[in-house]
């Protein structure tokens, strides 16, 4: 079953926020006490030579390595290493806070630290760390029967009843509530040099249709037809029957990153000016062998850590509200959405092999790890395909490595390497910009997600090169990112 999200301000007096960030410190000293019990289970368990010989035994065959996960998911048992034995740890703990931390509160706390043990257990993490002061901002429960609770338009939780502002004009947030609650969420933000807090009310089922009040029009609709996702660290290419498109990813968000970057630069100098002691004669940090390096913090460092907050929370906000557009526009264009499996954590990492250019200097081997994190098109394809489910549909992944979708001419059936600087396909005359073409081979994609559908391809270019062309026009004298080449 499908859940949605709606998010509502909470109307909070001064006592309550007091109430509530005393809260969200205690939730952050339970999650790093479990952090410190656990992680001595977890060196103790890694230093057994059981586990060891087991997790070097691994095959990537499922069939054979089947039998090895049952043993070594065993030994993790037996070391406490499993969601259950963090409820049961946690447990202990909670007591302690009772007036303020529920029991079902504690256990999503517990669950938050597991889900950093699965991902450290699968490869897609390198290790658990502990909650900074200030970094925990959301506490929330298991249902809405006991702890978190919302209940006649207020939210109550441990003798705190506090209003929740709900727009009962607004048709979405109506009938939203109209629909089962599974839990509540209490959100903290740092807006405008203060925390606001929220509730995040999530609802059992599919999200109300949004309606235009003046004209009574559905807002958003999902199409009929194959619609093909060439997606890359920065831009989209769309191809479908309808419309082909070739943007850039959360284009709005650039300027928040070059203030950003001039925000950081004033807090090094006010840092290094500060703490002349911390510094060696070429700039860099002084190393303290096993001391902690002490920082002090002058009150335009502290306002520039505000202002950063500020920064970072806009940003998350513009990227978010520009990923859920484009996914509107996206699933207006058809219902069967086909992208490449990418592996955004793989382009994430840092070159391994030393190389020198061409002039003989050393190459960075910083690689797309920031315009990632700027542009998260991981994010993008997750809302893509939670809103498909809202209409039983889902995204559909082809397989990269036999599809080849940057190499192949579907005129003579041929797979070609090329460059990432090629940026062009040249067809016996016909241009055709690279990513636009590889979205469109995609939306072609045979039925086994591993070959193309040359019948297909064949008559739909025509239509396909028509629009293309128009969105080359439409781009030909603006300022473009340097991939999309017009």
């Amino acid at each position: 079953m499908t859940n949605f999200i709606v998010q509502f301000p909470l109307k909070t007096e001064m006592y309550q926020e007091d109430i509530l960030n005393k809260r969200f410190e205690i939730g952050r000293k339970i999650y790093n006490s479990l952090v410190n019990i656990t992680q001595k289970r977890y060196k103790e368990m890694i230093k057994t030579k059981e586990y060891r010989t087991l997790l070097s035994s691994l095959t990537g065959n499922k069939k054979i390595d089947k039998d090895i996960w049952k043993q070594i998911n065993n030994i993790r048992k037996q070391y406490g290493m499993s969601e259950y034995s963090f409820h049961e740890d946690v447990k202990q703990m909670q007591r302690h806070f009772k007036d303020n931390i529920d029991s079902f509160t504690a256990q999503k706390i517990a669950t938050e630290l597991w889900k950093s043990y699965d991902k450290l257990f699968y490869g897609n993490g390198k290790k658990v760390y502990y909650k900074k002061y200030g970094s925990l901002n959301t506490l929330e429960g298991k249902s809405n029967k006991t702890g978190i609770r919302f209940k006649d338009d207020m939210i109550v939780w441990n003798g705190l009843e506090i209003p929740v502002v709900i727009d009962y004009d607004n048709y979405y947030e109506y009938q939203a509530l109209q629909c089962d609650i599974c839990y509540c969420r209490i959100v903290r933000k740092y807006v405008r040099n203060k925390y606001k807090f929220y509730v995040q009310i999530v609802f059992k089922g599919n999200p109300p249709v949004k309606v235009d009040m003046k004209t009574g029009e559905i807002k958003h609709y999902i199409g009929q037809g194959d619609v093909g996702l060439d997606i890359g660290t920065s831009t989209i290419a769309i191809a479908s029957q309808s419309d082909v498109k070739i943007l850039e990813l959360a284009d709005k968000v650039q300027n928040i990153e070059n203030q950003k970057q001039n925000l950081l630069r004033k807090m090094d100098r006010s840092r290094r000016t500060i703490n002349p002691d911390n510094y060696n004669e070429n700039g860099t940090i002084k190393k303290q062998g096993n001391k902690k390096v002490i920082w002090n913090k002058s009150n335009h460092y502290i306002k520039y850590q505000n202002e950063l907050k500020e920064l970072y929370r806009k940003q998350a906000d513009i990227r978010k509200y520009q990923h859920e557009c484009l996914a509107n526009y996206i699933i207006s264009l058809g219902n069967k959405v086909y992208v490449e499996k990418m592996n955004f954590l793989g382009l994430q990492k840092r070159a391994k092999n030393t190389e020198k250019n061409d002039k003989g200097k050393f190459k960075r081997k910083k690689r797309f790890g920031k315009s990632l994190a700027n542009k998260a098109p991981s994010m993008l394809l997750t809302i893509i395909d939670r809103k498909l489910k809202y209409f039983g549909e889902e995204l559909i992944e082809i397989n990269t490595f036999e599809a080849k979708a940057s190499q192949f001419n579907h005129f003579d059936k041929i797979y070609t390497k090329k460059t990432l600087s090629q940026r062009w396909n040249d067809f016996n005359g016909i241009k055709i910009q690279r990513d636009l073409y590889s979205a469109f081979l995609i939306m072609n994609i045979s039925n086994d997600l591993k070959s193309f559908d040359i019948d297909k391809c064949n008559e739909r270019f025509e239509n396909f090169y028509r629009l293309h062309n128009l969105e080359v026009d439409r781009l030909t004298g603006k300022k473009n990112l340097s991939s999309i080449a017009i």
